[in-house]
């Protein structure tokens, strides 16, 4: 990402977010967290929420909080920069760890959630997805429903 794109975002009431599939630093949803904290930064968010619960279950996870991560991103750093900042920050984790939870939040379909799984249940019917679809797939499905991307 150009230093550029770090000062001003993306404009997310023109584009989607990153997927949540996209790793830096072996971490799922962190690319999102940062191309929405980045527009909403710099006033293009859109639609789209910073430090929402799926962002905290990646914040949490680690012990931050978004406040905190959204501070060090307002900084300018790299997508870089900010993954070792939360590697280095918050509750350890080993690399191995990093890649296990990643599996774990990728295969998500709030199974141990009633409530989530019947909203997720709505929103594969709405998208026509199938099934076993995870969160992940909606997200990615929602992005491309919503910007034909």
């Amino acid at each position: 990402m150009s230093p550029n794109k770090q000062k001003i975002g993306l404009d997310l009431t023109k584009h989607a977010p990153r997927s949540p599939r996209v790793k830096i630093g072996h971490f799922v949803i962190l690319a999102r967290i940062i191309d929405k904290c980045r527009a909403l930064l710099w006033g293009n968010i859109g639609e789209y929420d910073f430090n929402c619960e799926l962002d905290q279950s990646l914040l949490e996870w680690k012990g931050l909080i978004g406040e905190q991560l959204k501070t060090y991103i307002a900084e300018g750093h790299s997508d870089e920069e900010i993954a070792d900042w939360i590697k280095s920050n918050g509750i350890p984790k080993t690399d191995a760890e990093i890649v296990e939870w990643a599996k774990e939040a990728t295969a998500n379909t709030y199974a141990d959630d009633p409530e989530g799984r019947e909203w997720l249940d709505k929103q594969i019917e709405r998208l026509g997805l199938v099934k076993d679809a995870t969160v992940f797939d909606y997200l990615d499905a929602d992005d491309m429903a919503s910007f034909n991307e």
